[in-house]
């Protein structure tokens, strides 16, 4: 009779729990949510503190929305972090599929890094999730350690060879965006499959002489960050160039299209057709490569 009771309660309880099942797991989920706490350590050196309409820096890294999900993805970046675990709240019920539409998608991902010190773009970006809504992040840099010490090196170089205490910062933007454009190459190899230089990243154009508009930008974003100037960089469908802020307004500056590829390769060309433009002037050119999301770069609408 003992037996029988003990059989009767057992399967008594798995009928209870299969019914329940739904219920009980969600409730030590809701108890896991509240009882876990974001670790949040010291920003980098490149950590940037310029405030942007697009993103900016998450307080708590607690997300209600999914604009709370894209700057806590921007402040992961902009602090440095190669490693950031978060967490869903209850409340938020999409968070999981927003975090995985934003991971997923290169363009988002893309126009956040853009906010970001070059020193802190990623190359990858690997997002982990598990049913109580822990969400982990883990980013692959574009830079080692050991190109950031030697393109740092190189910029010391520039800087105390070809500027002077007594330029204006225009004067420095202008001379530093023309000694870049005459040390470089337009690396069209790359664009055909080709690769034989770092061109995509500051490398290329700083210390191998070759550079696609990604290098380009970062090039020049690495200088100005050097001189606390505001800038982030601008992605159309098909091209990145850089966005500056100089005396109280954002400007355009497109160190590539003022480089111009020649025919005969072995010809430098320079051009200031791209420098500190407004964006009434970009968008007098007409050109394709142009055309960028002003939902994203507001700060060009004025």
């Amino acid at each position: 009779m003992k037996k029988i009771f003990i059989t009767l309660f057992t399967l008594t309880l798995l009928f209870l729990l299969a019914i329940n099942f739904d219920y009980i797991t969600d409730a030590f989920s809701n108890l896991l949510r509240h009882n876990r706490t974001v670790i949040i350590t010291e920003p980098n050196l490149y950590h940037k503190n310029t405030y942007y309409k697009f993103v900016k820096q998450s307080e708590d890294y607690i997300p209600y929305s999914r604009q709370d999900l894209v700057d806590i993805f921007f402040s992961i970046l902009n602090n440095g972090y190669e490693k950031f675990t978060f967490y869903c709240p209850s409340e938020y019920k999409d968070c999981i599929k927003d975090v995985n539409s934003i991971s997923s998608s290169s363009s988002t991902l893309t126009h956040i890094n853009n906010f970001v010190d070059p020193f802190n773009n990623f190359s990858s970006i690997k997002v982990t999730y598990d049913e109580t809504g822990e969400i982990t992040v883990e980013v692959t840099k574009s830079y080692t350690e050991e190109e950031i010490i030697k393109i740092n090196e190189k910029v010391d170089e520039i800087i105390n060879k070809e500027l002077n205490s007594s330029m204006t910062l225009e004067e420095k933007i202008l001379k530093i965006h023309d000694h870049i454009i005459n040390i470089t190459k337009y690396d069209q190899d790359r664009l055909d499959g080709i690769i034989k230089y770092k061109s995509n990243i500051a490398y290329g154009p700083l210390l191998e002489g070759y550079g696609i508009c990604g290098g380009y930008s970062d090039a020049m974003a690495i200088f100005l960050n050097r001189w606390n100037v505001p800038n982030f960089k601008v992605a159309s469908n098909t091209h990145i160039w850089n966005a500056v802020y100089i005396n109280n307004k954002w400007l355009h500056l497109d160190l590539t299209w003022d480089d111009p590829v020649s025919i005969n390769s072995d010809k430098n060309n320079l051009i200031h057709k791209f420098y500190l433009i407004d964006t009434e002037t970009l968008e007098s050119y007409n050109i394709d490569d142009h055309e960028f999301d002003k939902i994203i770069y507001q700060e060009l609408l004025n």
